[in-house]
């Protein structure tokens, strides 16, 4: 079967799509991916079709009209005339590549939410694939949007009444002022949020771990939850000077905020470095996208730009990263506490998990973030109950088969 995957966002966005694509690959399908500049190599090594966007999503993040966007209403307001021709490029260059490869199956991000239409257009069917929760009512939890901690079953599902609607209104005029701008007609109005199927009910694929958020049970049974596209372990080689610092001492923490650019580089740094001071811990150190200042070498941290996160993560002692559900997941996936930092968006609620479930302290968020309260929390998840409780989270997720839910869905559509 010819499938096209259509991956907008970062490296937490993307990399689960380079998995189920692996796979899918392996099973004898033809898989195309979409996506942001940056992943072609890994895409064709994975056996994929690459069909790069013109996006580079590690520049745009520095850019200061996007990080205004990440931190303020009023960012958000400035950026908006800004982003539209930026846009408007990502939808042409989407709606051209699906009527060019002609697939028979779309899988796409919430974020590629042009997908609806296009598979509209090509008699086929959509399904969109959801990394964390918030986008189908449930009185369990509220929508990220709104709050982290539940408001109360009702208050819950109010929650979804107001922020899903705002949602499909802003990607439909976002489509709309496309239509404008190219001349396209993708067709009639349809929900940005769901999937399409020309032969019958529409699925919604939601690829989290049921340990961290259990399906609700009132939910229809075309909403699919089948648990995290979890890669294997990489083969890989690490550098010799890293498997050295590990190899001196008690595991060390790993500190990373993945594609996040940060509020304030230097001062997220200093709260770093004087929370190692103050806890005497090791650390391994990755600089990301720009969420960590350039560090001197030291012998109490290994700094590096990036590592496999599930190469490295058996062999750390605890996890603080920005609660992205890539990295929630692996760290918990091999059982290690989270010391979550979160920007904005879903990070505060995967934060608020994590402590709910006693594998991690309270979140911290980066703009409060100091050394004081970073040791503080780092204390916390190195404790012995809550590292215990970490490790039976991680054997439950171990056990779930997410990446084989999936392709066993996307084969029904064979």
């Amino acid at each position: 079967m010819k499938i096209l995957l259509i991956a907008i966002g970062t490296r937490g966005d993307v990399q689960p799509f380079l998995t189920l694509g692996r796979a899918l690959v392996a099973r004898g399908h033809r898989v195309s991916l979409a996506a942001p500049q940056g992943f072609t190599a890994e895409a064709e090594a994975a056996g994929l079709d690459a069909h790069p966007l013109p996006m580079d999503f590690q520049e745009l993040l520095q850019k200061p009209e996007m990080q205004g966007a990440l931190t303020s209403l009023s960012g958000k307001l400035k950026a908006y005339r800004w982003a539209t021709d930026l846009m408007n490029q990502q939808l042409t260059a989407i709606w051209e590549l699906g009527l060019a490869l002609e697939p028979q199956l779309l899988l796409h991000h919430f974020k590629g939410s042009l997908a609806p239409w296009l598979a509209e257009r090509l008699g086929i069917a959509s399904i969109p694939v959801m990394l964390q929760p918030g986008f189908t009512p449930t009185g369990d939890y509220p929508q990220f949007l709104i709050a982290a901690r539940s408001l109360g079953r009702w208050l819950n599902r109010a929650s979804y009444a107001l922020i899903l609607p705002l949602m499909r209104w802003g990607t439909t005029s976002m489509i709309r002022r496309w239509t404008r701008a190219t001349g396209i007609d993708p067709g009639p109005k349809r929900d940005p949020l769901a999937g399409h199927d020309p032969r019958g009910a529409a699925r919604r694929l939601h690829a989290y771990s049921p340990t961290l958020f259990p399906r609700d049970p009132a939910w229809p049974e075309a909403e699919t939850q089948t648990g995290y596209l979890f890669a294997e372990p990489p083969d890989w080689s690490p550098p010799a000077d890293l498997t050295a610092f590990l190899e001196a001492g008690d595991p060390p923490i790993y500190v990373g905020f993945g594609s996040m650019p940060g509020i304030d580089h230097a001062r997220t740094t200093r709260a770093v470095l004087g929370a190692l001071e103050r806890t005497g811990r090791r650390a391994v150190i990755a600089t990301g996208w720009g969420g960590i200042a350039d560090l001197d070498p030291s012998p109490n941290f290994h700094v590096l730009s990036s590592v496999p996160h599930a190469w490295l993560f058996p062999r750390v002692a605890a996890v603080v990263h920005h609660g992205g559900s890539g990295t929630t997941h692996e760290g918990l996936r091999w059982g290690r506490p989270s010391i979550v930092c979160p920007l904005f968006a879903d990070q505060p609620m995967f934060g608020q998990r994590v402590f709910e479930l006693g594998a991690g302290p309270r979140p911290v968020r980066q703009k409060a973030l100091t050394a004081d309260r970073l040791a503080e929390a780092i204390e916390v998840a190195l404790r012995p109950e809550v590292a215990a409780r970490a490790a039976d989270l991680g054997e439950q997720i171990r056990e779930e088969d997410g990446l084989g839910g999936t392709i066993a869905l996307v084969e029904r559509y064979a």
